[in-house]
């Protein structure tokens, strides 16, 4: 057993893993209110395995990770207004609405996001490992993938050239027993991931992904290798995910029971039982923490809720095409009966703009009452 950090340190990660419990409840809950759209996954379980990775880097270090990040992007410090505004679609979110739950960007802590491509990250965090290795200096760059990742091509290229350049990454799966609805003994003839890049040359090591401090001690090892000794590292954390792959998962590819069982190791009950236990908070404290981070995600919510869709005349910005290459339009919009290039909606003039917002207004109208409702889908209203 490990033992716990100085007080403020313990407290600090309490705290983490407690916000992010309760930022992904209400996140479930804002997904079920149809205030997220699109896909929604959960980390509800992995929070420590999610705090004790990430408390093991310095600022100046990088991470990214997969399309399960919400857990990862508050860890490192982005606000959970940014990111609940983020899932609302909003101008207000970290990827000004553009990115949604699976993309999350900060840029100012470091995260360079959640990819919706499993696996899509790995050759990325190599190239960005060896950005600081050819700069001189000494950020590592941790790049999270789920158990189903080891499988996809790009693992076993990104293992390759990270031995071979002597890369300072550390790749950290996150083993949740399953990738999306079949268990690792179905989809993996090698169960133990962590020996799954020995043969490209990356050493491997496996922790408690249940327990905070046995993570973070395992991954700031880590760390130091990549960092010190140019080594790259992988990472096997074995945790669980007590709620389905996304929001859209009916879970019935494994039991109630089998949940219940893993439920016993809570991570965020564990730490905070252990504190109590030890001496350093009562659970009076804990209670209060867990009202804090209670008190954060409703603003958040509220953050998110006042926060501005983005405006209908920025759909295209910020796409871009390299050089002259590419002959005719690249993106065009046929919102209206004045179809345009769509890097040209600013300048696209007024009518075009007003029939625009009045198509998308239309779209999101709510029939009158039940019987219009009917006769509209009868096709009696003509």
């Amino acid at each position: 057993m490990h033992s716990l950090p100085e007080e403020a340190t313990s407290r600090e990660v309490l705290a983490k893993m407690s916000l992010i419990r309760r930022f992904e409840e209400r996140a479930g809950e804002m997904y079920a209110q149809a205030k997220v759209g699109g896909f929604l996954h959960l980390c509800i379980g992995e929070e420590a395995t999610v705090v004790g990775a990430t408390q093991a880097l310095r600022e100046t270090d990088y991470m990214m990770s997969t399309y399960r990040e919400h857990g990862q992007a508050l860890a490192r410090g982005t606000s959970p207004e940014a990111v609940m505004a983020e899932l609302f679609g909003k101008e207000g979110g970290c990827s000004r609405g553009r990115g949604g739950s699976m993309h999350l960007f900060d840029l100012e802590k470091r995260f360079l996001g959640g990819y919706g491509i499993v696996g899509g990250n790995l050759p990325l965090a190599a190239g960005v490992a060896f950005a600081s290795d050819y700069t001189g200096t000494e950020d590592v760059t941790v790049c999270m993938m789920g158990d189903g990742a080891t499988n996809q091509g790009t693992f076993g290229e990104s293992m390759n050239l990270a031995a071979l350049w002597s890369l300072p990454v550390v790749y950290m799966v996150i083993n949740n027993q399953f990738g999306m609805g079949t268990a690792i003994h179905r989809h993996s003839a090698i169960t133990d991931l962590s020996k799954k890049a020995e043969g490209m040359g990356v050493p491997g090591v496996k922790c408690d992904g249940m327990d905070v401090l046995d993570v973070h001690a395992c991954v700031t090892e880590a760390v130091r290798k990549a960092r010190e000794e140019r080594s790259p590292q992988l990472v096997e954390a074995v945790t669980y995910r007590f709620r389905g792959h996304s929001m859209a998962d009916p879970e019935e590819y494994r039991s109630k029971e089998e949940v219940a069982e893993w439920r016993k190791r809570d991570p965020v009950l564990a730490f905070a039982g252990r504190l109590v236990e030890e001496g350093v908070v009562t659970e009076d404290e804990v209670t209060k923490i867990d009202e804090e981070s209670i008190a954060r995600v409703d603003a958040a919510v509220e953050f998110a809720d006042e926060s501005p869709f983005p405006p209908l005349d920025s759909l295209y910005d910020d796409l871009y095409v390299m050089g002259g290459q590419v002959q005719g339009w690249y993106s065009v919009d046929e919102r209206s009966p004045e179809t345009h290039r769509g890097e040209d909606e600013r300048e696209a003039g007024k009518v075009a703009q007003d029939l625009a917002e009045a198509g998308a207004a239309h779209a999101s109208d709510e029939p009158a009452d039940e019987e219009q409702d009917l006769s509209y889908r009868r096709g009696e209203d003509g």
